[in-house]
């Protein structure tokens, strides 16, 4: 599963956002199910940075996000990020993708 949080920060603020997005990452990694992650900063807009984060199932992020660590070192810079979804699926060729369908709860 892969997980891409884009954020719009003023270029002067980028730097302090730098070291925000990688205590956020560190948080996230060390957390069961992390795979890997990457900081970026796009080249044709400064302003605009992501943070792409790989997991094991969607089971984890989730179970990740409630952490007492990751509330406390990075929820805080997450909910910085541009409203848009944010999870996706493996779509590789023979992946099992996802139906989106209507669930039953019991």
């Amino acid at each position: 599963m892969l997980v891409v949080n884009r954020f719009r920060v003023p270029v002067p603020d980028g730097e302090a956002f730098r070291g925000d997005l990688t205590t956020a990452r560190d948080a996230l990694a060390a957390c069961r199910g992390y795979l890997g992650g990457e900081i970026g900063r796009n080249v044709d807009d400064p302003e605009l940075w992501v943070l792409s984060t790989r997991w094991e199932n969607v089971g984890s992020y989730r179970r990740a996000l409630s952490s007492y660590d990751v509330k406390l070192h990075a929820v805080a810079t997450l909910s910085r990020a541009i409203e848009e979804p944010s999870a996706y699926e493996s779509a590789e060729p023979g992946a099992d993708l996802n139906i989106a369908d209507v669930r039953s709860l019991g």
